[in-house]
């Protein structure tokens, strides 16, 4: 998995690539959580470059949601398919988070 982002404003981009799993999960959160400084309002994950996501997966979304929740931000996805939109839609979490 390989994570690039760009930022605008208040708001935070990160492109994810590759696949989002178990093997990979607790860098990943530790990696997200760390671009997090107090001035980032929206943070937008775009996935369009992930592959094959598994349930470790909806933990980073639902924790990077309850993270930004917690600060008065805002948590968006994008560039949705394949199998990260179908697991974050049977999970429910595509209920939760706003789509860009």
């Amino acid at each position: 998995m390989q994570l690039a982002n760009k930022r605008k404003g208040s708001s935070l981009t990160v492109m994810l690539t590759g696949e989002l799993d178990h093997h990979n999960a607790a860098d990943i959160r530790e990696t997200l959580d760390g671009m997090l400084d107090g001035s980032v309002k929206d943070l937008i994950l775009d996935m369009s470059g992930v592959t094959f996501m598994d349930s470790s997966g909806i933990g980073i979304v639902l924790g990077r949601y309850r993270r930004m929740q917690e600060r008065d931000g805002r948590l968006y996805l994008s560039g949705l398919g394949g199998s990260a939109e179908k697991i974050l839609r049977m999970a429910g979490v595509l209920g939760l988070v706003e789509r860009k």
